[in-house]
C-alpha cells in the first residue's frame, strides 16, 4: 500500500484563499486593514528570503506589510524601542521578529516585549501559558498548520495516539498541546527516550520534529499511521552532480510512505503551510483587537 500524499502546498493555497476572503470583507464591512509588520535584524540570507516571501504573500491576500530592515550591529534598546512603537501603532496587528537574532540580542527578552495579543508567532511566555492552560491564544504557525492538515485529514482526532519526536519550543511543545486540545493521547519523545521505535510505533499520528535527517525509517511506522514531517534538512545529493545539494525530512520519506495510511513530502509539506498560519493569526489578531467575530477554520 501507498501513503495518501498530504499536499502542504495546495492545502496552504486554500488557507491563503480564506484569509483573503476575510481581509476584503474586513475592508468592506468594517474598514479595517489587517497589518503585519515584520523585523529584521541583520543580513542572514535564509531570513532575507523568508522576509521577502513574507511580505508578498501578505500583500497578495490584501494586508498592509509593514518591513522594518535594521542593521547587524542595532542595540538592544533600540531594537525594543522599535517593538514599543509597533505595539502602540493601530494599524499594525501582527508584529514578527525574524529569527534568529544576532548574538549580542537577548532573544527571550525581545519576544516577550511584543504585545501578546500581537505576537503572531506565538512566541511570547504568556500565549505559552494561555496554550497550555486550554485558554484562548496566539499559536505557534508550524504547529497550527500541522493541526488544520490533521484535522483535515482526519476530521475528529479525538482518542487518537500521537507521537511528538522533539521538544522544541516552537514546535514540539506548542505541537503536543494542539493535539491535548483535540483530545489525542500524547507522547513527546526526544533524543533521551528509551527504546523510541518502540514508542513511535505505537502511534496513530507521528509529528517528526528533531532536526535530524531521514531519522524516523518505515519500520518505526505503525501501517496506517499519519506522517507529519516538520523537518527540512539540506543533504549532499552526490547523484545530482558535484557539489549538488536536496532537502529531506526528519522521516525517511520512500519507507514510512510504504507503510504510512498518509504522510507529508519534504519540500511542499509542511513548509507552506507556516506562511500560510502567519497569515491567519494575523487575521485573528486583527479580529480580536477589533471584537469582531474570529475567522472560521483558521484557529486552533
Amino acid at each position: 500500500m501507498s501513503a495518501t500524499i498530504i499536499d502542504g502546498k495546495a492545502f496552504a493555497a486554500t488557507v491563503r484563499e480564506k484569509v483573503a476572503v476575510h481581509v476584503s470583507r474586513l475592508k468592506e464591512q468594517n474598514g479595517i486593514t489587517p497589518g503585519l509588520a515584520v523585523v529584521l535584524v541583520g543580513e542572514d540570507p535564509a531570513s532575507q528570503v523568508y522576509v521577502r516571501s513574507k511580505g508578498k504573500m501578505t500583500v497578495e491576500v490584501g494586508m498592509n506589510s509593514y518591513e522594518h530592515k535594521l542593521d547587524i550591529d542595532t542595540s538592544e534598546a533600540d531594537l525594543l524601542t522599535l517593538i514599543d512603537t509597533l505595539n502602540k501603532d493601530p494599524a499594525v496587528h501582527g508584529i514578527l521578529v525574524q529569527l534568529p537574532l544576532p548574538k549580542h540580542l537577548d532573544e527571550d527578552l525581545v519576544i516577550n516585549a511584543i504585545d501578546p495579543a500581537k505576537d503572531v508567532d506565538g512566541f511570547h511566555i504568556s500565549n505559552v501559558g494561555l496554550l497550555g492552560t486550554g485558554q484562548k491564544s496566539m499559536v505557534p504557525c508550524t504547529p497550527l498548520g500541522c493541526l488544520m492538515m490533521l484535522r483535515d485529514h482526519h476530521g475528529s482526532l479525538s482518542g487518537m495516539d500521537a507521537v511528538v519526536i522533539g521538544r522544541s519550543n516552537i514546535v514540539g511543545k506548542p505541537m503536543a498541546q494542539l493535539l491535548l486540545g483535540d483530545s489525542c493521547t500524547v507522547t513527546i519523545a526526544h533524543s533521551r527516550t528509551k527504546d523510541l521505535p518502540e514508542v513511535v510505533r505505537r502511534a496513530d499520528i507521528v509529528v517528526a520534529a528533531v532536526g535530524r535527517p531521514e531519522m524516523v525509517p518505515g519500520d518505526w511506522i505503525k501501517p496506517g499511521a499519519t506522517v507529519i514531517d516538520v523537518g527540512i534538512n539540506r543533504i549532499d545529493a552526490p547523484e545530482k552532480g558535484e557539489g549538488k545539494t536536496r532537502l529531506v525530512g526528519d522521516a525517511h520519506y520512500e519507507s514510512c510512505a510504504e507503510v504510512a495510511g498518509a504522510i507529508t513530502p519534504v519540500p511542499g509539506g509542511v513548509g507552506p503551510m507556516t506562511i500560510a498560519c502567519l497569515l491567519a493569526n494575523t487575521v485573528t489578531a486583527c479580529c480580536r483587537a477589533n471584537g469582531l467575530e474570529e475567522p472560521e477554520g483558521l484557529t486552533a
